[in-house]
């Protein structure tokens, strides 16, 4: 097998189990990749995700590649923009709303332990 790999994100099947208002693509697997992890996700305009996550031991690194939004980091809020990138540590919880043209993001994260160490908050972001 040689040393790499490469994979168009938009050409990879998307997930089915997130809601409608969010495409979402998950690399780590097409790319053969035990230590990296790469995603796309598109959050249709002005959709928020009442669900944040945070990890056990995994962290993230989200830039936004298209469109604008804000970014929910525990309690505090932030506006992004295009070409921002955000570094999340494993224990802090985060969500993303979109702005009015949407919101696209290249998600990128470290060594995923075995079964996963996402864990969801449901109903985290309500006004």
């Amino acid at each position: 097998m040689p040393g790499f790999k490469i994979k168009n994100l938009r050409e990879i099947e998307p997930e089915h189990s997130t809601p409608e208002e969010i495409e979402a693509r998950f690399a780590r697997r097409h790319l053969d990749s035990e230590e990296l992890g790469v995603s796309y996700f598109r959050y249709g305009p002005g959709f928020r995700s009442p669900t944040g996550h945070h990890h056990r031991v995994q962290e993230e690194a989200y830039v936004v590649v298209g469109g604008s939004g804000r970014v929910k980091l525990d309690d505090q809020i932030f506006d992004l923009r295009r070409w921002d990138v955000v570094r999340v540590s494993p224990e802090v919880t985060r969500g993303f709303e979109a702005g009015p043209d949407g919101l696209e993001l290249v998600a990128i994260g470290g060594n995923k332990p075995e079964g996963g160490d996402g864990v969801a908050v449901r109903d985290w972001w309500t006004d």
